[in-house]
């Protein structure tokens, strides 16, 4: 089966189920797909899976604050495997896919067992940080209608980070830590640079703030 032909099928079928919210639209599985590739050249993960994975990470997803918003990785992962079998996709590539999109979810907390499902967590992880991943995070504060930061103690430094509740919180809870936690070598370099950019972003953000009281 040539699976480099059935490729522009999928992303048909994944750009059309994509919503137009700008944290999770198609130009976010764009993004991903491209650091998923890259990813699995240098890591010598299967590309397909990879790339395959990265394409249909969101043909479901639940909208943040959903009561079953835990279940998307796993919807998501179902939804794929339908697909694929559709076209005609070999079963054991199936597999590895939909176990890389079912466990790729931050919130699970899943570390996963096969390389290419780490290249995925690393793929879609890699997009919540740097300057994409400020404005992911401050486009679902305003989705959420939540204030861009506490004002008594904007950085979190005398409470916990709540990220239900203020935007900033969202950088302390989560974003700061996914570069630790990358699993490849690869993602690690990718996700330095792009700590540097929230780093200054936050120095920048502090003089403002401070300015203003």
């Amino acid at each position: 089966m040539d699976l480099d032909a059935l490729t522009p099928l999928l992303e048909e079928t994944a750009r059309a189920r994509c919503t137009d919210d700008p944290a999770h639209d198609w130009l976010h599985v764009r993004r991903v797909v491209a650091n998923a590739r890259r990813i699995a050249e240098a890591e010598g993960a299967d590309r397909w899976v990879c790339t395959t994975a990265a394409l249909l990470h969101e043909l479901f997803n639940h909208p943040k604050g959903h009561p079953e918003s835990h279940r998307s990785g796993e919807l998501c992962a179902e939804h794929a495997r339908i697909l694929l079998r559709a076209h005609g996709a070999p079963e054991h590539l199936v597999d590895a896919v939909g176990y890389a999109i079912a466990v790729h979810p931050f919130s699970l907390g899943v570390t996963p067992t096969t390389l290419e499902a780490r290249v995925l967590q690393d793929a879609d992880r890699l997009d919540a940080i740097g300057a994409i991943g400020l404005a992911r995070c401050f486009a679902t504060c305003a989705a959420m209608r939540r204030p861009f930061y506490e004002e008594g103690d904007p950085f979190c430094e005398r409470r916990a980070p709540d990220d239900k509740l203020w935007g900033i919180d969202h950088v302390y809870k989560k974003l700061l830590k996914l570069r630790d936690g990358m699993h490849t070598a690869t993602a690690r370099a990718m996700a330095a640079r792009r700590n540097e950019v929230i780093e200054r972003f936050m120095e920048e953000l502090r003089e403002e703030i401070a300015a203003s009281a």
